[in-house]
């Protein structure tokens, strides 16, 4: 049979595979924080039908020759670049501009939290598992806690004064009234936890419980309320990770990643209040309330692709129906 089918074959599977990947990037035009994907071909083992000779006395060398057998997907690459700002209004949507993923997770939470081990996390996480995103529309439950819109906890860390304790039967609460946040500047305590984050009605209990109007989260993620006195307060700081080969995360749907393999450990964003010649800040983006990131898939450029792709498809095709055409006529010299 001719090897020229079997190459048309391998063109037909490549690019099918590279069409499905412009119709994913397509279908989330507009999911939040979306990376687009592109599809990178690579040939086939090529078979030699003559070995190259060395140049000698008498005549010159020659170069091999050899046929190739077809294509293959080289790879599927995640385009890890920063989309833009969509304002949204909603207080509790957050965008992050440059580098770093927020830190979900699922499973039972308490006030004793997660404890980082040079800002990795330990492998003894207490029955939590993590995932990480960069899509902040978060959302609030009954008892204040701060959630994906798929209930997973956001997390983050502690600060000095303000204590996240948990009845038995899981309500988070924070029993003290906070410092005065311009009295005393919010600081992350020490040694740093991991904790889900909690936005309650109120602070303190009994007597002492004072009512939040509202609160603000600033570019380095910390959330300030404001009491019904009047107050500011810290109410914890939202986590942030980063990762050496973020392209190399698994997707996991529904915004999520997971470290892989070849993603690197997650490297916690180091909190408040650490001087700022031992901080890791300005390896990390800015939380910006009230935004979220657009998905980063180039309507223009998917199309162009997908042009290419179908008329890639069309070749291959015509190259299968041609061998096929030529068989037919070696079958006819038998009459």
């Amino acid at each position: 049979m001719l090897r020229s089918m079997y190459s048309g074959i391998s063109g037909l599977q490549a690019n099918q595979i590279k069409l499905d990947v412009n119709g994913n990037n397509i279908a989330n035009v507009s999911t939040t924080a979306f990376k687009s994907q592109r599809v990178r071909f690579q040939d086939m083992l090529s078979q030699s039908m003559r070995e190259s000779t060395g140049a000698g006395t008498n005549i010159g060398g020659t170069n091999p020759s050899q046929v190739g057998l077809g294509t293959q997907v080289a790879g599927i690459d995640t385009i890890v670049v920063q989309g833009n700002m969509q304002p949204t209004g909603n207080t509790l949507d957050f965008g992050i501009d440059g580098a770093g993923y927020f830190v979900v997770g699922k499973g039972p939470a308490s006030s004793d939290g997660i404890e980082l081990t040079d800002n990795i996390l330990p492998d003894d996480t207490k029955g939590m598992s993590f995932n990480f995103t960069r899509d902040g529309s978060f959302t609030l439950d009954e008892y204040g806690q701060l959630l994906t819109s798929n209930g997973l906890r956001v997390m983050g860390y502690k600060i000095e004064g303000t204590d996240i304790t948990y009845s038995d039967d899981g309500k988070p609460s924070i029993d003290t009234v906070p410092p005065d946040v311009n009295q005393q500047k919010p600081a992350v305590s020490d040694p740093k936890v991991l904790i889900p984050l909690i936005i309650p009605d109120k602070v303190g209990t009994d007597n002492e419980a004072v009512k939040i109007k509202s609160f603000s989260v600033d570019t380095n993620g910390v959330i300030k309320a404001t009491l019904a006195d009047n107050k500011v307060v810290a109410l914890g700081q939202i986590g942030m990770t980063s990762f050496k080969n973020p392209a190399g995360l698994s997707k996991d749907g529904k915004n999520l990643y997971s470290r892989s393999s070849n993603s690197g450990e997650p490297l916690f964003r180091d909190g408040v209040g650490k001087p700022a010649e031992e901080s890791n800040e300005k390896g990390f983006g800015d939380i910006n309330q009230g935004m979220l990131e657009m998905s980063r898939v180039d309507l223009a450029e998917q199309f162009t692709e997908m042009i290419v792709a179908t008329r890639a498809f069309q070749a291959n095709g015509k190259m299968i129906t041609t061998g096929d055409e030529i068989l037919q006529e070696l079958v006819n010299l038998k009459r």
